[in-house]
């Protein structure tokens, strides 16, 4: 999420000033407002939007909720995530489908918004969810419109009605009008209509558009906006909203690097809620709006929700129990490593889904730099190896290495490094399957980890008492056999007994402790 990378950048350093202090004083929370009002105002955020934000979050800050809160910096942190909630829109807002079907959407907005990609988007976005989509070229103005909307609703897999060849050829309404009722005939419980935009706000654009709504009465508005726009957002939603209302908001190009205001802007002046937003060139790259979720990505806090949410979408249940059951047996060959990596594939953009963790905007340059097209020449190495060499790396001597490497275009180093990360992940997920913590490469043990694969070391026997007649008595008695004894009780974290195995009161732990403490540990 490019757009908001400054914006977020610029917060985190604000608040990062506020952590040492034990209590804020009215000049604290003044300077981390002034701080907040510049970030948002050079983000291209509205000027009102700023006002009344930086506003209520000096009144909240200077409340009982911080003065009186054990950790105040926090607090201010969750003061501004529930503020940002706020001007996002609040709560998600979901389309509303007509009873009686087809439900019509209608799509508006200033040429190059990206309403035709997005509308190709929408109409897989349904299809997933069951719903049989019908797309409409009603843009007859802009050259090749309609040729476009066809190439993008082929790929989305949805049929488009498209009986004029537009280019400036037909009446809009009229073709709208039709597809209403050709969809009814057809089956078709949902149509998207695709309309004109213009390169900037003018009367013929609003009095087509309001032509259309008028003749469809669609269930649905959808005012897709450029999120790099800045602050035009404002005026040309206002326009929008004046001359032919919209019941929604898409932000489009999401994934820009320009500074995104317009989303922090458009919900709160329009009062319309911001309902998806588009975050990349492909299909896929399309989301339901969530204003917490957003609100928890622009402050660096994470975006778990919807990183579960896609990999749920991708991953097949039955193949991931499958997969897991070969690890666990030891038989997990590099055709299970070729399909989780599809499979991850499928996910979207995987700095994309990197960025949605917790603190991931204090590894930007990581993510920059890293490659989607690394995993394309995993792929290219892997299917460049017979089926048995797949089930048995171990097979791949050099001759058969420098094969594979030509065979795929790539080097034998990298054939050689593929082999190597394949061996690290297969022993981490062994690891991880036996119920032990996998010792990752660059950092040290885990203390009290228990590391598959290492022999716990013999502790030498003998008495490490200071004094010379207790050590020589304690001596004798291991020489014998028998237990010395001991003059304090030994104690662990959990309550268990040191070396000897007892609890701290002299007696030894019962299964039922044992078992009770191997399920707090993640391992019964």
């Amino acid at each position: 999420m490019a757009t908001f990378g400054t914006l977020s950048d610029r917060l985190a350093e604000t608040f990062k000033n506020l952590r040492n202090k034990g209590k804020l004083s009215p000049a604290d929370v003044d300077g981390t407002v002034r701080e907040i009002r510049r970030a948002l105002l050079d983000a291209d955020v509205a000027f009102d939007v700023v006002k009344a934000f930086t506003n209520t979050v000096r009144d909240r800050a200077l409340g009982d909720e911080v003065s009186k809160a054990l950790n105040p910096a926090q607090q201010v942190v969750q003061i501004v995530n529930e503020e940002l909630v706020q001007i996002l829109g609040g709560q998600q807002r979901r389309l509303e489908f007509a009873k009686n079907p087809p439900t019509v959407i209608m799509l508006a907005g200033l040429q190059g918004a990206g309403k035709t990609t997005l509308a190709g988007k929408l109409a897989k976005w349904l299809a997933k969810d069951g719903h049989t989509p019908m797309l409409v070229a009603a843009d007859l103005q802009r050259p090749n419109a309609v040729t476009q909307l066809q190439v993008v609703g082929e790929q989305a897999g949805a049929h488009v009605f498209a009986p004029e060849p537009g280019n400036g050829v037909g009446d809009p309404v009229k073709v709208a009008k039709q597809a209403i009722k050709y969809a009814r005939d057809k089956q078709y419980d949902t149509v998207i209509v695709d309309t004109a935009g213009r390169l900037g706000v003018d009367a013929e654009l609003m009095k087509q558009a309001a032509n259309i709504r008028k003749a469809v009465d669609p269930d649905e508005v959808l005012f897709v906006i450029d999120a790099m726009i800045g602050q035009d957002a404002v005026a040309t939603a206002k326009a929008f909203q004046d001359g032919v209302d919209f019941t929604g908001v898409v932000l489009s190009k999401l994934d820009g690097d320009a500074r995104g205001g317009a989303a922090l802007s458009v919900a709160s002046v329009t009062g319309r809620p911001i309902m998806f937003a588009s975050t990349g060139e492909s299909l896929d790259d399309f989301e339901p709006f969530h204003p917490d979720r957003m609100a928890s990505r622009i402050l660096d806090l994470g975006d778990i929700l919807s990183l579960i949410e896609q990999a749920q979408q991708a991953f097949d249940e039955e193949e991931a129990m499958a997969v897991a059951q070969k690890i666990a047996t030891d038989s997990f060959t590099l055709d299970d490593f070729l399909t989780q990596m599809q499979q991850l594939r499928k996910m979207g953009s995987i700095k994309g889904m990197l960025g949605m963790l917790p603190g991931a905007k204090g590894m930007r340059e990581q993510l920059e730099n890293f490659d989607e097209r690394e995993i394309v020449r995993t792929e290219a190495i892997i299917q460049s190896m017979t089926q048995q060499e797949r089930a048995m790396p171990k097979l791949l001597n050099g001759s058969r290495r420098l094969r594979i490497a030509r065979g795929s275009g790539m080097t034998v180093t990298d054939v050689n490094q593929l082999v190597q990360r394949f061996e690290q992940a297969s022993k981490m997920m062994k690891t991880v399957a036996k119920g032990g913590v996998p010792q990752v490469p660059g950092m040290g043990p885990i203390p009290g980890a228990s590391y598959a694969g290492k022999k716990a070391q013999p502790k030498k026997k003998g008495s490490k008492a200071g004094n010379p007649a207790k050590r020589a008595a304690q001596n004798a008695a291991l020489a014998t056999g028998a237990k010395p004894a001991s003059s304090a009780p030994g104690g662990s974290g959990f309550g268990l007994g040191g070396g000897g195995g007892a609890t701290a009161g002299g007696t030894a732990p019962s299964p039922e402790e044992l078992a009770s403490l191997q399920k707090m540990l993640g391992r019964g």
